[in-house]
């Protein structure tokens, strides 16, 4: 009997994995923000270091992109490195995004760096790998792990047009992906290679992207997607956005993650209701093949750069937007269905990869990713 009971225990345990969600923020602005003068505060309203308030605001993973040679220097390797430290040093996770330009990449512009102007599909897949290695092996010997890496931003059409233009030539696209996707294992083998496109209610446009990569080959690990619903249709495109979740899981058997999601910083309301469900339905994704969301720049407030999507107020404090992850975090451990396994991987408070062999039934513990979505 206490046999057949220790192998039930075991059973139970090994099928319910504590796994944290990334809970994230993407910070790119930071450092140029602080230095220009702004500040930022708590919901008490004190000042503070904005890490630390996102800290206590629930978020656990932070996002930040490189450019190759940004006017400046900011989000150039230097600027992400020194940040990325100060991230790692209070226990963040982190994601790095390569644009692979010397400023914004996104589906309406990805243009090639100044220095690689001039160069063919062969030169430019040797400038990713080169240029990924470096900043990642800079990231290594500065003590950082990144978790998760990202090849491309909103890749919609390919990147580093017009050679990597994915309408013009989708296997020179996907050669180009390839390559950092290679030169990401090369320094870390262990982080996931994420590939981010726009419009995640966009499932035509997802299986275009996803189905051209995988005929060509490409190795990839997380399918990233953005999304920037409007107050009055949030509801609408955060469906079609789950329905796009669970086919690209069904398609590619690849985990997915929201990576970028943003509503303007005066519908605090719809922006609350529409992270709870977005947890919520990243949570619903089979065998914890969802992995989580990030807000893109919640910090921006007073229009910095013209954005207007923060989760701060005038103030330079939290909306209530950012109760979502707040409630989230504090929500209990999350339990996610796995496959029966002798070893299993997770991570533990800090976000940090930890692997058990044998989990001990009192792991097993109740927890949720919150309850429905308020009030529009």
């Amino acid at each position: 009997m206490a046999k057949h009971l220790a192998v039930l225990l075991f059973t139970l345990a090994a099928m319910s994995v504590r796994a944290e969600p990334a809970r994230g923020a993407d910070v790119g602005w930071l450092s140029q923000m602080e230095a220009s003068g702004r500040t930022f505060r708590d919901r008490q309203g004190r000042t503070g270091d904005l890490l630390r308030i996102l800290g206590d605001e629930g978020i656990n993973s932070i996002r930040l992109r490189v450019w190759v040679d940004p006017k400046d220097g900011w989000c150039g390797k230097a600027d992400v490195v020194k940040t990325a430290m100060r991230a790692k040093a209070l226990g963040f996770r982190i994601m790095i995004d390569f644009h692979y330009s010397d400023s914004w990449a996104d589906p309406g512009q990805q243009t090639k760096p100044v220095a690689w102007s001039s160069h063919g599909i062969e030169q430019l897949k040797s400038d990713v790998a080169a240029h990924t290695i470096d900043v990642l092996k800079t990231l290594r010997d500065s003590g950082v792990a990144p978790e998760w890496v990202q090849v491309g931003n909103e890749t919609n059409d390919g990147m580093l047009w017009e050679e990597g233009r994915a309408s013009k030539s989708m296997a020179s696209f996907a050669a180009l992906v390839q390559s950092g996707s290679q030169a990401v294992k090369s320094v870390f083998p262990d982080a996931k290679v994420v590939v981010h496109i726009s419009n995640g209610s966009d499932n035509a446009l997802f299986r275009w992207i996803f189905d051209g990569l995988k005929k060509n080959g490409v190795e990839w690990d997380v399918v990233g997607m953005s999304l920037y619903p409007e107050p009055q249709d949030w509801r609408a495109r955060s469906n079609q956005c789950l329905a796009n979740m669970k086919d690209m899981v069904s398609r590619y058997g690849k985990p997915v993650m929201i990576t970028e999601v943003g509503m303007s910083w005066t519908a605090a309301d719809s922006c609350y209701a529409l992270l709870k469900k977005l947890q919520a339905d990243v949570a619903s994704l089979p065998n914890g093949s969802g992995l989580g969301v990030f807000y893109w720049e919640p910090q921006c407030h007073n229009g910095w750069n013209g954005y207007q999507k923060g989760a701060f107020d005038n103030t330079g404090k939290p909306t209530r937007a950012m109760d979502a992850i707040r409630e989230l975090a504090t929500s209990g451990v999350i339990r996610r269905p796995t496959t029966p396994v002798v070893s299993v991987s997770g991570v533990d408070a800090l976000g940090r990869s930890v692997r058990r062999t044998g989990v001990h039934p009192l792991d097993v513990l109740p927890g949720s990713f919150g309850a429905s979505p308020g009030p529009d």
